[in-house]
């Protein structure tokens, strides 16, 4: 049987490609932005705004970082010698060098909000260290459960703005494969979409996004990120009238293998798609894939399951 191969994986066959494609350093500016873009007529505006909101604070963290790297250049030489993740979530969580970020961004928050935004601002006020460690630790553990769903945002937006500073003080080029193609060779962390993307040497290829340090890697396409299965793979998006059929800018990619899926951004389709916005703006169709027996495995930290 006869494999056609997609045109990234042409290019692929001829030259290895950029393992490594790094995320602009006005991301979260860039993220708000589009945000604010899919909140018009969308059920869920009122949520994206405020995730827009979010984002605009963690550009300022970002760019006035409360602390610096926490990983000295040795233990990162040798995690990235050893292809292990030099900024691994789940030790440097527990370790709490994250924790001056979740600080800062408390401080920047206005305390005349009113509603459940003020309710989940004082608890995270009148919270410890230790109590948002814990928080943290079973947030990047997928324990969505034990974290009160209204603090989830606010956790996700510290741990995120930390992580991805850090990830643009590596150096990233010499990052390698880890172990498993579904989890960030900088963080360790689980992918949250994919993104084909359309420019330069990068064109045509797939690159899976970190739900925590917003890193990009490489893997091939037409093939589950989960199981590595290519059989029976099929593509599925929400019906809109503004797209050709084949054409939309965000399909789920759907394995029977496994039962899972991905959701994964066109951007020549649409190029200012971002896979946590467009993620978070298309809820309905992980709501439609449920319903027809699909698991997601991908997390996005600015949300917690069944909330929003």
């Amino acid at each position: 049987m006869s494999t056609i191969l997609e045109p990234g994986q042409i290019e692929a066959s001829a030259v290895a490609p950029p393992f490594i494609h790094l995320p602009p350093k006005d991301l979260f500016a860039q993220r708000a932005e589009r945000l604010e873009q899919l909140a018009v007529g969308n059920a869920l505006g009122d949520y994206l705004r405020l995730i827009a909101w979010l984002c605009r604070f963690q550009q300022q963290l970002v760019d006035n970082p409360p602390s610096g790297l926490p990983v000295a250049e040795a233990r990162q030489r040798l995690c990235i010698s050893h292809g292990l993740p030099p900024l691994a979530a789940d030790s440097l969580v527990r370790e709490g060098p994250w924790l001056a970020w979740m600080q800062a961004l408390i401080e920047h928050f206005d305390e005349e909000a009113s509603g459940p935004l003020a309710v989940a601002l004082q608890a995270l006020r009148d919270s410890d260290d230790s109590q948002r460690k814990g928080w943290g630790i079973a947030l990047l553990a997928g324990q969505f459960d034990a974290v009160p769903a209204a603090l989830v945002p606010f956790l996700g937006a510290a741990l995120q703005a930390a992580w991805f500073s850090w990830l643009l003080a590596l150096p990233a080029a010499e990052l390698k494969p880890s172990g498993s193609q579904a989890q960030c060779p900088a963080c360790g962390s689980p992918a949250m979409a994919g993104v084909v993307r359309n420019r330069g040497k990068h064109n045509g290829l797939r690159y899976l996004a970190c739900s925590l340090c917003a890193c990009e890697w490489h893997v091939v396409r037409v093939k589950c990120v989960y199981c590595e299965s290519s059989k029976g793979l099929r593509y599925t998006s929400l019906e809109d009238d503004r797209h050709a059929p084949g054409k939309a800018p965000l399909r789920a990619e759907c394995c029977p293998g496994c039962n899972s899926y991905l959701k994964q951004s066109y951007l020549e389709n649409d190029a200012a798609a971002e896979p946590l916005a467009d993620d978070l703006a298309s809820l309905a169709l992980d709501m439609r894939l449920d319903e027809e027996g699909f698991h997601r495995l991908a997390p996005n930290l600015m949300l917690a399951p069944g909330g929003g």
